[in-house]
């Protein structure tokens, strides 16, 4: 069990930062969207609470996950280019483990200002 001495500790301020972060970016007017309808980001957006009040949707490459609903928080999952229609401030990437593949991708949200969010495994803001 030593091995996960303080890991409570670390999930816990992981939830903070990220709630924090989207309730600034609401106050601020600003608009949050999600990138990748992997399991492991729809774990993350449910243990943290998070639904459409503070995340707009979720984008995802997928075909057949576009126009369903990330379960339990019931985010619509939208193709990517609504993404470039809806141009959000912030990209939330899920999949964090694919992070450079979808920094390389989406690169062209810094056209409008838009900026990327890593949660884990601290939150970062990507300029």
């Amino acid at each position: 069990m030593e091995n996960y001495s303080g890991h409570t500790a670390k999930v816990l301020g992981v939830k903070k930062a990220l709630l924090q972060f989207l309730a600034d970016a609401k106050k601020q007017g600003k608009r949050v969207a999600a990138f990748g309808a992997a399991a492991k980001g729809s774990t993350l957006l449910n243990f943290c609470g998070i639904d459409e009040t503070m995340v707009d949707y979720v984008a995802d490459e997928i075909p057949y996950k576009i126009g369903k609903y990330l379960p339990g928080n019931c985010l619509p999952i939208v193709a990517p280019e609504t993404i470039r229609a809806t141009r959000p401030d912030f990209i939330l990437i899920l999949p964090w483990n694919h992070k450079e593949e979808i920094l390389s991708k989406l690169d062209y949200i810094r056209e409008w200002g838009g900026k990327f969010v890593i949660a884990l495994p601290k939150l970062q803001i990507l300029d």
